[in-house]
């Protein structure tokens, strides 16, 4: 397992995407898997830089682990901002074109498709946000 903890900005994304990306190396994912998972804690991440602090600074801890049998990917993002659940958001319809969608949800949604699971709990003055993606 590797946990990251560090200031929630845009500066530090790039750190978190690299240690995901060498865990995942490290753990023999298929290339054909890493690129959706960095694209989902891409879009978890930015969101938490830019929203969970109200536009203000504050922490995010980042845990990747890859569980055996079967072999998934899971990482979880953790933030003390504000309490914000995602997947109460209703989807965004794709079928209108971007000049007719409303602005926002459409990340989330993309990570709900990519990853297998999303799951949001608060607990502690926490926001928790978990995604899994088989790697088998």
């Amino acid at each position: 397992m590797k946990e990251l903890k560090l200031t929630a900005s845009d500066e530090t994304l790039y750190t978190v995407l690299d240690e995901i990306k060498a865990y995942l190396q490290e753990c023999r994912c298929p290339e054909e898997l890493m690129t959706p998972i960095l694209i989902a804690a891409e879009e978890v991440y930015v969101n938490i830089a830019h929203y969970a602090y109200g536009g203000k600074s504050g922490e995010a801890k980042v845990d990747i682990d890859i569980t055996p049998d079967p072999k998934r990917c899971r990482i979880v993002f953790v933030d003390k901002g504000i309490p914000y659940n995602p997947l109460e958001k209703e989807d965004p319809d794709i079928t209108l074109s971007a000049d007719e969608r409303s602005i926002g949800g459409l990340g989330i949604f993309f990570v709900k498709e990519i990853m297998d699971t999303v799951k949001y709990e608060y607990k502690d003055g926490q926001n928790i946000l978990t995604v899994e993606k088989s790697i088998e």
